[in-house]
């Protein structure tokens, strides 16, 4: 697996860890439970024990990563979403949409080593996986009109 694989692998887990914060866990707890929600993800993910040992590292800490910076800026992250998804309050998006918008503007505000076109194609595609017919296109809307506002360029690092 290429690290464009194991960096997907690792915001599934960052997702995780938001998504457990959400529903009433808090960031301490989910960051603490992250060791079994590894595993529990990587049994899923079918890895067979030399891939556990190739790629746990990695996965753990981007996603471990990306968790904590969230959780170090959730109230300007929040902001954002709220000001971008006009009609929508944050605790009525789903709860996937709204820790998927979590984890891609964390990464676009400070990953700079990430390409831009790279955290909203990987957004979109945990949206269209995990949430709801319409999460795809409504996390694109979101992230793509904070990228051009932002002047991001898609291809650009953030």
């Amino acid at each position: 697996m290429k690290q464009a694989g194991a960096r997907r692998k690792a915001r599934e887990l960052a997702l995780s860890i938001l998504f457990e914060a959400d529903i009433g866990k808090g960031p301490g707890a989910a960051m603490s439970n992250a060791d079994h929600t590894i595993q529990v993800l990587m049994d899923e993910w079918g890895f067979r024990p030399e891939e556990r040992h190739k790629l746990q590292a990695e996965i753990e800490l981007f996603g471990r990563r990306l968790a904590d910076l969230y959780f170090r800026d959730a109230a300007g992250v929040d902001e954002l979403i709220q000001g971008y998804s006009h009609e929508w309050a944050l605790d009525r998006m789903p709860a996937i949409d709204r820790n998927l918008l979590r984890l891609a503007l964390t990464e676009l505000r400070h990953c700079p080593d990430v390409p831009v076109s790279a955290a909203i194609n990987e957004a979109v595609e945990l949206a269209k996986e995990y949430g709801g017919p319409d999460s795809g296109k409504f996390v694109n809307g979101i992230l793509g009109a904070y990228a051009r506002d932002d002047q991001l360029e898609v291809g650009e690092k953030g």
